[in-house]
Order: structure tokens, then sequence, then C-alpha cells
């Protein structure tokens, strides 16, 4: 299993386009992506203009299909002149997960 972890920063004030843009990411991955096993948006509580995504894949072409999708390049689009510095990533090989779902 592969995880991304995306700090995202957006401008102050582009908080609700920044949300609802994520939030349209989640939808989408949901609806047409099975091999993403999750993916969970945050924001921060003390900074509205922090998110924060966790998306866990299969495997490695299940992370290229979602990261070379249409919906994440719809995000780009409307993102990128938001956001406030760059997106931190970090991926990672899964060694443990737990989950009380």
């Amino acid at each position: 299993m592969l995880s991304i972890t995306a700090i995202i920063r957006a401008k102050k004030g582009e908080e609700a386009v920044m949300r609802k843009a994520l939030l349209e990411v989640a939808r989408d991955v949901r609806a047409n992506e099975p091999t993403t096993v999750g993916y969970h948006v945050s924001q921060d509580t003390s900074d509205s203009c922090i998110f924060t995504t966790y998306e866990r894949y299969v495997d490695q072409a299940a992370m290229d299909r979602h990261n070379n999708s249409e919906a994440v390049a719809r995000f780009f689009a409307i993102a990128k002149p938001i956001l406030d510095g760059g997106v931190t990533l970090v991926t990672g090989a899964e060694i443990s997960a737990e989950s009380n779902d």
C-alpha cells in the first residue's frame, strides 16, 4: 500500500474555493477510483488556510492513475492561482495501518 500526505496552503480569503476544489476531487475519487483505498481531506483547526489530504493507493499504478486524472488536473487549474507557496508532498510505503471503520 502506498500513501501520499499533501499539505496545501491557500491564500487568505481563498479558503472556501480551496475547500470546494478539494471536496470535488474527493467526490471524483469515490465515484471513479476503486483502487484508491482512501482519500481524506482535512482543514486545520487553528489556520483555515491550511488543508491536508491523506491518500492511500493499492499500488503505484493506482497512485499514477489518480495523479494523472482529469479531477487532479481540474483541481490544480483552480488551486495554482490561490496557493500560498508550494504543496508539500510526502509519499510513503505503508508499514502499519489500523482502522475502526
